[in-house]
């Protein structure tokens, strides 16, 4: 029997997910773009594209030229993260109840605001690291989830 699945969703709720297959352990990403964007650094788990059920007037906002964010129109939550790759980056704080994730990683940390420190002992990268990004999703958690 797989992992159930596991949803999540705007502040609002006018925009929910439902992943049906395993996350990739949180990964922190210090970035200035993260950081404008949340309001303090994000953090993400992720989910192959076609694990990934989208209902709602979900909006993308093209960051760079390589990636894009997706957002709520209505409340202003940000949802997602969608560059490169087979997998599409959630931000953790949307998930729907406990997720038995932990954080696995920091990266672009040499862009951290200089008003917190890093302390959590994960393993922390000064720019992209694709070894923490690519991470193998975890099944962790996820057992007796609706």
């Amino acid at each position: 029997m797989g992992a159930a699945p596991v949803t999540g969703s705007c502040l609002c709720g006018a925009v929910r997910y439902r992943v049906s297959g395993p996350l990739r352990p949180v990964i922190a990403c210090h970035c200035r773009q993260c950081r404008k964007t949340s309001g303090h650094h994000v953090a993400a788990t992720s989910a192959a594209r076609e694990d990934i059920d989208i209902k709602g007037d979900l909006r993308w906002y093209r960051s760079s030229p390589t990636a894009r964010r997706g957002f709520c129109p209505t409340c202003g939550s940000n949802l997602f993260w969608d560059g490169p790759g087979e997998n599409l980056s959630i931000f953790a704080g949307t998930l729907d109840g406990p997720s038995g994730l932990a954080i696995a990683g920091h990266i672009y940390c040499a862009d951290k605001g200089d008003y917190y420190e890093i302390c959590d002992g994960a393993p922390r990268a000064p720019g992209a690291d694709p070894a923490l990004t690519t991470m193998a999703p975890t099944d962790a958690g996820r057992e007796g989830k609706g």
